[in-house]
């Protein structure tokens, strides 16, 4: 007796592509860094203006926005965090009046965040201290070359038209 059914053959699963030991090192020193970064910009924020880094990256994005406005879910996208996260995030920013949310004029199921006048105030009254930390923990450190070569190793990382082979696909 013949089953109609056929054996499915499952492929054997791909050998991973380990990292060599240069790879693991810049890996480890990439993500140490980062780290190292995240804190000093946490701690500089939250001593000049008692906020966390992610709250001033929204404050910045919108006092940088046509309006000083953008659409809930743009933010998100641009600051890189979730709309639960950012929603929180904008909460505790309206409690401090930096920031308030209005219904988006022509999108029922819109929302917008707007940095309101203390905002931007608290935004240029932070930045200067802001940037001297960001000098401070990389560009102070690196010479014009490197700080171009960095910049061209991120946007080629951050560049979505090139595949995980570093071919340009446009």
């Amino acid at each position: 007796m013949t089953s109609k059914a056929t054996a499915e053959v499952t492929p054997e699963p791909a050998t991973p592509r380990w990292l060599s030991d240069d790879e693991q090192l810049t890996w480890r020193t990439f993500l140490a860094f980062v780290a190292r970064l995240d804190r000093d910009l946490d701690r500089q924020l939250q001593q000049d203006a008692g906020m966390p880094h992610a709250y001033y990256l929204v404050l910045a994005m919108l006092s940088e926005a046509p309006g000083r406005c953008l659409r809930m879910s743009e933010l998100a996208e641009i600051t890189a965090s979730s709309p639960s996260r950012l929603s929180h995030a904008v909460a505790r920013l309206e409690e401090k009046g930096w920031v308030r949310r209005e219904q988006h004029p022509t999108d029922r199921r819109g929302s917008l965040a707007v940095l309101t006048d203390e905002g931007l105030d608290t935004v240029r009254a932070v930045a200067p201290g802001h940037v001297a930390a960001v000098r401070a923990a990389l560009f102070d450190r690196l010479t014009t070359a490197e700080v171009l070569r960095m910049g061209a190793l991120f946007q080629a990382l951050t560049d979505d038209d090139r595949g995980a082979d570093g071919a340009d696909r446009r």
